[in-house]
């Protein structure tokens, strides 16, 4: 870490040293980019006192992705982790998980309310409908609120063109996956309109039992009232129907034999979210929003991950659910900003309210296990088949409201020349008021939590900068959690069901260092930050033998770890882009059980699972002056080895892969393929298994050699 942090030094040093030299004789150019996430409003760099990356429209033209995660995992120090269909888990200073810790945004707005987290939340997002992607490092519960922890992740949305813009095109590849899709703009006197629509559709892929369908849809009205005051409705509607394949077993894995153990498990979604924006700028120095907002959001499935067997106790038998998860929210967020000439201050102020009405109910399916040939005790599932429905057998059966009422305030000054401090608070209120129909009990949960943050950027030259922060990350657990029944209780057990009443709100501290730095005359850009965070609390998911997800909230972690990036450009035809980082995280104080015949008792000093030490994206894109409109790119994608289980028994090996693209536009006209997976590696995306030693790993697997073609006409009377 010394030795790390003595050649940040150097380098800012060296960067000191090129801006003596060339400051009288060089034009000064912005080096900067302009974020909006991290502070609320529009911030340039050098006053960010955060780690956080911008994914250009440039950068998602030219990816052509199927999935948001070949989009998002090009920002260092993300690991967006593909489950199949645009599902996925993410990790960022986390391990792999799908725990409560991200927030994602849509031009600011969370995607869920507080305390109804979904993992897969990504899955709805319109990619043909992205401006820009912010990524932000560790915690901002201090501006947006609980399960702002890992990070968080802000969609922004193409705004209305000046000029009539117009672009369709279709892609496929070798595997059964096609998507439609088109978008279009224009501004006509006061009014500029923007709509984005994708339709995608998979059959018959490279593994059995994975089709499904997305349709989606984005429509924002811009109305500019005056010059100063403007009225932007934006509205999302998406339909999402999938089989969830699942994982397979170790043999099946390594034989290629890509088969789902079963044939009924899916996951289907309809979102409508839908909100409206009046903006006013009262003069130059001070502006103000307010936004209200609707989500309607049904998701219903037979999940996989539901499949509950045990291979010692009962080998041909096993237990799966159907559930539902359906909610609306209604709500409002003001804000104001404004500047003032002392200390070139500024402050932003706002409040929220959101009303969100839940209902979740899942109930038990009987199934019967068909077994591989092998050693009883660690034999495997060739496949389940389901014997009985039991929707007279509840799992889990509530109704709840939330209230969620949050006021944040952060402050901006320059005290001195070169250096800008920024502090910020929030304080949060959720309340749950809930009807649990399993034990016949109505209640009220409240998490409420003032956060802080605090950070100085000191900005030595124009063309280094380093920072320092600390803040606080806030996570309630998610109401599903809290009225699931546990473990060995209700359902047919015959033993009254036992309920989470007693989980935490989880708590972080984050400590960090950073800072950027151009060398070049522009043509070499680094970030880069080094940190520390503390849980108490963190929700852990206890994996038992069957299967089965046991819960706790008490015991401490700890995550620290490196985060790099940087572009350097060549030339005009040739630029490199590169990033990773490098993280530890492990279980401190972690007691999981207080029964004495229990194999497990405590996690001290064990790793997380699915904790990789290290990950990294880099790419190298070439634009050959011999032929305009031409550009290629070769992109690495590096996993590092991680524990499978949370005892520290078994590591799966990581993965490196190799993805290639090309296109090339003329008259409008764009002609494209992807190669993902350039070696045909065999890879998996997760790997996990219990921590019992009959437990037998499951793999995610990864697609073999993919060969995406797509066609696209653009057209703009932009000159």
């Amino acid at each position: 870490m010394k030795k790390i942090l003595l050649a940040l030094l150097v380098i800012g040093q060296i960067a000191y040293a090129q801006d003596q030299k060339t400051k009288d004789t060089t034009k000064t150019e912005e080096l900067e980019t302009v974020f909006i996430t991290a502070n609320r409003t529009a911030t340039l760099r050098k006053a960010t006192p955060v780690a956080i990356s911008k994914i250009t429209a440039k950068t998602i033209n030219e990816a052509k992705a199927t999935s948001a995660y070949e989009i998002i995992n090009k920002a260092p120090g993300v690991l967006m982790v593909n489950l199949g269909n645009e599902q996925h888990m993410m990790s960022i200073r986390q391990p792999m998980t799908t725990n409560a810790y991200y927030l994602y945004l849509e031009d600011g707005l969370p995607i869920r309310p507080m305390g109804i987290f979904n993992h897969n939340a990504l899955l709805e997002i319109n990619q043909f409908n992205l401006q820009n992607i912010e990524v932000v490092k560790g915690p901002v519960s201090s501006l947006y609120g609980p399960e702002a922890v890992g990070g968080t992740i802000n969609l922004i949305s193409i705004h209305p063109p000046v000029t009539p813009e117009f672009k369709f095109g279709i892609q496929a590849d070798q595997w059964g996956y096609k998507r439609f899709q088109a978008a279009g703009g224009a501004t006509v006197g006061k009014i500029g309109f923007h709509i984005a629509g994708i339709s995608s559709l998979q059959e018959n892929g490279w593994m059995t039992y994975s089709d499904y369908k997305k349709d989606n849809l984005n429509i924002r009205v811009d109305y500019n009232i005056n010059d100063k005051t403007r009225l932007i409705s934006n509205t999302m509607w998406g339909k999402y129907n999938s089989d969830m394949s699942g994982s397979v077993n170790e043999d099946a894995f390594y034989n290629r034999t890509y088969k789902s153990t079963t044939d009924f498990t899916y996951r289907k979604s309809d979102a409508l979210r839908t909100r409206l924006t009046l903006e006013h700028d009262w003069n130059d120095n001070a502006s103000s929003y307010i936004t209200v907002y609707h989500r309607d959001n049904k998701l219903g499935q037979n999940p996989s991950y539901g499949i509950k067997w045990n291979p010692v106790v009962k080998p041909t038998t096993a237990s799966g659910e159907v559930n539902s998860n359906n909610f609306k929210s209604y709500g409002a967020i003001g804000q104001h900003a404004q500047k003032f000439d002392f200390l070139n201050t500024k402050i932003v102020g706002g409040a929220l309210y959101d009303y969100s009405p839940v209902e979740y109910w899942a109930y038990l399916l009987e199934m019967k296990a068909y077994l591989n040939p092998g050693t009883p005790g660690k034999q495997t599932v060739e496949h389940y088949e389901i014997t009985a429905e039991r929707p007279d057998v509840k799992l889990s059966n509530y109704t709840a409201d939330i209230f969620n009422k949050a006021v944040y305030a952060q402050l901006s000054f320059n005290p001195i020349e070169k250096l800008v401090v920024t502090a910020g608070a929030r304080y949060d209120n959720l309340k749950v008021d809930y009807n649990n129909a399993l034990d016949n009990s109505t209640g009220t949960k409240i998490y409420d939590k003032p956060t802080f943050k605090a950070g100085a950027n000191y900005n030595l030259t124009q063309y280094t900068g380093v920072y320092g922060n600390y803040s606080q990350g806030f996570a309630p657990p998610g109401i599903t959690s809290i009225f699931r029944a546990k473990p060995g209780t209700g359902g047919t057990t015959g033993k009254p069901a036992e309920f989470y009443y007693n989980l935490e709100p989880a708590t972080f501290d984050n400590y960090e260092i950073g800072g950027w730095l151009s060398l070049l005359e522009g043509k070499l850009n680094f970030d880069y930050a080094v940190y520390y965070m503390a849980g108490k609390n963190e929700l852990l998911s206890v994996r038992l033998p069957d299967n089965t997800t046991d819960y706790r909230s008490v015991g401490e972690t700890r995550h620290k770890g490196i985060e790099f990036g940087g572009n350097y450009k060549l030339s005009n035809q040739l630029n490199i882009r590169f990033g990773g980082t490098v993280a530890e995280h492990t279980f401190i104080n972690f007691k999981v059980s207080d029964n004495p015949a229990d194999a497990l008792q405590n996690l001290n000093g064990k790793e997380m699972p699915a904790a990789p030490r290290w990950s990294g994206n880099s790419e190298i894109s070439y634009y050959p002056n011999w032929l305009p409109k031409l550009r290629t790119s070769l992109e690495w994608q590096s996993v590092g080895s991680y524990y499978q289980d949370q005892i520290n028994t078994v590591k799966y090996a990581g993965y490196d892969i190799f993805n290639f693209r090309a296109g090339y536009e003329w008259k409008g006209i764009e002609i494209y393929g992807n190669i993902i997976n350039l070696t045909d590696k065999l890879y998996a995306y997760n790997v996990s298994r219990g921590n019992t030693t009959t437990s037998q790993p499951t793999y995610t697997a990864a697609a073999p050699r993919t060969f995406l073609i797509g066609i696209q006409y653009n057209f703009s009377l932009k000159h």
